[in-house]
């Protein structure tokens, strides 16, 4: 399912092994560097694993954060 295409600093991504959203953070080469929706630990991708999140993707993971938080769940 990946387009070949790279996301750049500051766009959100899928890591299409977890199914997880983060905005990508960082590029070192091959591997991207992203960062959960709300904050809190980054992770490492191959480039091959990561594509562009659709807006429906990142709709769904900003929902799931901000009801965990509301819900006391986070910190």
């Amino acid at each position: 399912m990946n387009t070949g295409v790279r996301p750049p600093v500051g766009a959100f991504a899928l890591d299409i092994r977890t199914a997880r959203v983060g905005k990508v953070v960082a590029v070192d080469g091959e591997i991207l560097r992203l960062r959960p929706i709300g904050g809190g630990r980054d992770w490492e991708c191959a480039r091959t694993t990561v594509r562009p999140a659709t807006v429906t993707e990142r709709l769904r993971a900003t929902t799931a954060y901000v009801n965990a938080r509301s819900r006391g769940e986070l910190a």
